[in-house]
């Protein structure tokens, strides 16, 4: 494999990582908090998208048009029932007990899974699982393709939420200063929901573009987490654009490192970059700095 075909293969599984980013960057720019559950979330939507296929032949493409506005539900839900209360009785240390009611809701959700559907690995073929094309003699994987221009297409589509529509000002207003927005009779709580919904909401997209060539098991969420994590810090807490450059700077990163090296001292190699630009930019690197 030559070096511009693993940073190509690199920069289209770095969109899917970014896809991932973006969602749980919209819930820590809202509200500050870390939220666990979302590799569980991209768990369920995966397996939405897998049964949807295997019971009745919708294509994984399709599949949003169910896993989004369930997956919004869900997250939605568990923003009123369980993360709510504790931002409502404790606020002074509402950023670790959120961490860690998300964290026992993603493995209830994970153990679930794993009690309904087993360990054993799922896969989807469709017609594009496969398909690639050339171009310059660089080949390139069509799900991947799609996975990055669903990162685009959503980016644009959240750029024009949070800035064109009054809702989407209210999240943003409720993010910047919650105290201030509730003056100005914003429901902070209802804001809260509806961050933490449109987060839940990503990952049935972020599944869609992952089932056809990605498998299926219950922890499956869990080995996007943390790369999904890194990103969120890497491009700045609460930075859109910079959770898009992260995952895309990750995703070659790990294309172009492991092209020398094996998968494992790839991920060694990325998280020590990960770790030398924090100390050279702490807020990220389209952060801002706390003054």
């Amino acid at each position: 494999m030559s070096f511009w075909q693993a940073t190509v293969s690199g920069l289209l599984i770095g969109g899917i990582y970014a896809l991932i980013a973006l969602g749980l960057n919209i819930v820590f720019g809202t509200m500050r908090v870390v939220n666990f559950a979302q590799g569980a979330l991209l768990m369920a939507g995966m397996f939405m998208a897998y049964w949807l296929w295997e019971l009745g032949g919708v294509h994984p493409y399709l599949s949003p048009l169910v896993t989004v506005p369930a997956l919004f539900g869900l997250g939605y839900l568990i923003q009123r029932a369980f993360v709510s209360p504790l931002l409502a009785r404790d606020r002074a240390r509402e950023p670790m007990s959120v961490l860690l009611v998300t964290l026992g809701l993603a493995l209830v959700l994970e153990n679930a899974a794993l009690l309904f559907f087993s360990a054993d690995f799922k896969t989807v073929q469709t017609d594009v699982s496969l398909a690639t094309f050339k171009v310059g003699g660089i080949i390139v994987s069509v799900p991947r393709l799609v996975g990055l221009g669903a990162m685009i297409a959503t980016c644009l589509g959240l750029y024009l939420f949070f800035t064109r529509t009054d809702l989407g000002r209210a999240v943003r207003a409720t993010g910047q200063d919650r105290e201030v927005a509730r003056l100005m009779g914003i429901n902070d709580f209802r804001m809260y929901g509806v961050a933490y919904g449109l987060s839940a909401a990503m990952m049935g997209i972020a599944a869609a573009v992952l089932v056809p060539f990605f498998y299926i098991h219950p922890g499956v969420g869990t080995s996007f987490l943390l790369k999904a994590f890194v990103i969120v810090v890497l491009g700045g807490l609460g930075s859109m654009p910079g959770a898009a450059l992260g995952g895309l700077l990750v995703g070659i990163i790990e294309g172009a490192v492991g092209l020398w090296v094996q998968a494992t001292v790839a991920q060694i190699v990325l998280f020590g970059l990960f770790v030398a630009i924090l100390f050279v930019r702490p807020a990220g690197l389209l952060g801002v700095e706390s003054r």
